[in-house]
């Protein structure tokens, strides 16, 4: 059941992102593949920027809850390690792909001569397949991320269940 939010949630975002995709359509030429990248330019940095500074919250969070959670008196099962490690671990993944996909945005777009046929192209679906897989992690991150405090208040909160 915890994996299942997990995996829909995440589902849900990637079938988004191929919904958008085939909204757009095809890319039939060069020049439409430099104007597409060059409008996801401005919404991936601020995206890709905004997911990799959350990561790094999320990564630095984890491991205080780590050590409040040692230094408490309750005896946590191993699904409370194991939901941090998790969370740690989609976290970076999810830094990663966003650092990888500011990378990709900062590579000069326009109509050089000297590039092969169908870079632009491979280079507009690589930039939107990344955009739709980092926002897919971001959001399996914050669904774990949910379901681990919820486990950890269950087991820190006296009497009803939460």
């Amino acid at each position: 059941m915890k994996h299942l939010a997990v995996i829909l949630t995440t589902g849900l975002i990637v079938l988004i992102g191929i919904g958008a995709r085939f909204a757009i359509g095809n890319v039939y030429s060069e020049a439409e593949a430099t104007n597409l990248i060059q409008s996801l330019t401005q919404t991936g940095l601020y995206l890709g920027s905004a997911i990799a500074g959350a990561s790094a919250t999320t990564l630095a969070l984890m491991l205080t809850l780590l050590g409040l959670t040692n230094q408490t008196k309750t005896d946590f099962d191993s699904d409370v390690y194991r939901s941090i490690s998790q969370v740690a671990w989609l976290s970076t993944i999810s830094l990663v792909g966003a650092v990888i996909l500011l990378l990709m945005l900062v590579l000069p777009v326009g109509e050089f001569d000297q590039m092969p046929d169908g870079w632009y192209r491979l280079m507009y679906e690589l930039v939107f397949a990344l955009t739709v897989f980092v926002c897919a992690l971001l959001t399996a991150t914050v669904v774990r991320l949910f379901m681990t405090i919820r486990h950890v208040i269950s087991q820190v909160t006296p009497g009803d269940e939460v």
